[in-house]
């Protein structure tokens, strides 16, 4: 992970604390930490605060459009597209891998 790069939008894995092998997307991000949503247990609206050490970049199966949509904080984000989101991710890589 580079300081430039640009994870907003981003599938993450946390690789540490009582959610270890969580599965989120990355909805913000600082020099030191992301906040992370699920959709469900952590919404947009009370995102979990990480380490940026703490999580696991997931590059392949990103939804790009929800990504973009996010990066460019378009309210119209629900939390239901990234529960969905995340359960599409999740259902491609027990059957096989992501494309």
């Amino acid at each position: 992970m580079t300081p430039t790069e640009n994870i907003t939008g981003m599938f993450a894995a946390s690789k540490a604390g009582h959610d270890r092998n969580s599965i989120y997307i990355i909805i913000e991000e600082t020099k030191t930490h992301v906040w992370l949503a699920d959709g469900q247990n952590r919404t947009l609206e009370k995102p979990k605060k990480k380490n940026r050490r703490h999580i696991q970049l997931i590059r392949k199966g990103t939804d790009t459009e929800l990504g973009d949509r996010l990066l460019q904080k378009d309210k119209s984000v629900r939390n239901e597209e990234i529960k969905r989101a995340i359960k599409l991710y999740t259902a491609q890589w027990q059957h096989g891998g992501v494309e």
